[in-house]
């Protein structure tokens, strides 16, 4: 009962900074303006209990048998949503060039962030306020606005005049995955919906509707659905993997001779390079065509992690020193960081061990996504070029370190 009255005091907040732009963009219009906000908290409720069992929306009907055996500690995710939420009447218009871009300083995001604004779009990035600022995006040409997704109150604020949402934000490792991935989620979307943002880009990930034993995996599926359900012109991109995660996971280790960390799960990952992501996403945002469609992106090939480790080897022109940890001791691990409250958040994370374990193929065939969009499957890199231009690069940064330090050599 908390959190409904802290989401409706966060959708206040939404629905006052739209009465505000409209009492100031048209007076005539600002009693029906503020007559339309009344009732709007009702139908925008959202109610999340913690329970001992897990989220209960629903997937497949395949996974049902697994929701009944769901990890202890988990949290439901149980979001009220109407389509027919609010209409507060028009105001200004937006530019649809105006977008914001959540979790900009990530792995994608920093890139969804250089493609828009390279195609000439006003990029604004909800950053969370750090000790190192993010300059290097005001450089690029964005502007940034401090928000936290845990604190709802901050974020109407960085919603006005925007036209699209796109979300690449995820929680931080040290903090619980419920609290930016599902609640701060959850407030963006009520407060997207409130101030009439015309477009939600929303990122998933592959097969989460088959995974409910994986809380972050089961909290992106709730979000679709949420995100559906509250009736916001949207588009959901699933992903599979990113070719960036794999230079500091194996391609920094073996080239500075570290151990490299490994498993003996058989699942295939097709990893894309998040430039390609960041490309598709722009043109998926200009089709009309595809609102309210959910795509999955996947690179041209899925890979297991000992063919990963084998192609840095050959490309670094040096063995790696594996350290394989069979999923049994990940899944042991798991059970024993379940029995602490302090451990409970590394359970969470541990829980892809279930899906390491399951032969899982995190790839989908690509023909139909790249005839709808009107893209060559040749123009997506593959992952033995994004690695060969990486070697190539890297070693011919050392050799030439190595022939400067030889020039400066002084001997006695």
């Amino acid at each position: 009962m908390k959190m409904a009255s802290s989401s409706s005091s966060v959708l206040q907040h939404a629905i006052n900074f739209r009465i505000q732009q409209q009492q100031l963009e048209t007076t005539n219009n600002s009693n029906s303006s503020s007559s339309s906000s009344k009732g709007v908290i009702s139908s925008l409720s959202w109610r999340r209990t913690l329970a001992n069992n897990a989220l209960p929306c629903s997937s497949s009907s395949s996974s049902s048998s697994a929701r009944r055996h769901r990890i202890r500690r988990m949290t439901r995710c149980n979001a009220a949503a109407t389509a027919e939420v609010v209409n507060l009447g028009p105001g200004t218009p937006v530019r649809p060039t105006s977008v914001l871009v959540v979790g900009a300083t990530g792995t994608l995001g920093r890139q969804i962030v250089r493609r828009a604004l390279d195609e000439g779009y006003d990029v604004r990035c909800l950053v969370r306020p750090r000790p190192a600022p993010a300059d290097f995006l005001r450089d690029w040409g964005a502007t940034v606005v401090n928000a936290d997704l845990s604190k709802p109150e901050t974020i109407p604020a960085t919603l006005v005049g925007i036209h699209t949402v796109i979300d690449c934000a995820t929680g931080r490792p040290e903090e619980p995955i419920k609290t930016v991935d599902w609640e701060g989620k959850v407030a963006l979307i009520q407060c997207a919906k409130a101030m009439g943002i015309q477009k939600f880009i929303f990122y998933s990930i592959h097969n989460c509707d088959k995974h409910p034993e994986v809380p972050l995996m089961e909290i992106k599926y709730c979000t679709e659905k949420f995100l559906r359900d509250i009736g916001l012109n949207h588009i959901i991109i699933r992903l599979c993997g990113f070719m960036q995660g794999l230079i500091g996971q194996y391609a920094v280790p073996i080239l500075e001779e570290k151990s490299v960390w490994g498993t003996d799960a058989p699942t295939r990952i097709a990893y894309m390079d998040t430039q390609d992501i960041a490309r598709l996403t722009f043109i998926a945002l200009r089709n009309e065509n595809i609102n309210g469609k959910l795509l999955t992106f996947a690179g041209p090939r899925a890979w297991t992690t000992q063919e990963v480790i084998t192609l840095c080897e050959r490309l670094a022109g040096q063995d790696a020193n594996v350290t394989t940890v069979p999923v049994s001791i990940l899944r042991l691990t798991r059970q024993l960081t379940r029995l602490f409250e302090w451990t409970n958040d590394v359970a969470d994370r541990l829980a892809f061990s279930e899906v390491l374990t399951s032969d899982t193929i995190f790839s989908v065939a690509m023909a139909e996504t790249y005839s709808l969009l009107g893209v060559d499957a040749k123009d997506i890199i593959t992952l033995e070029k994004y690695l060969q231009d990486y070697f190539a690069n890297i070693l011919k940064k050392l050799k030439d370190i190595k022939a400067q330090s030889k020039q400066t050599d002084i001997y006695f």
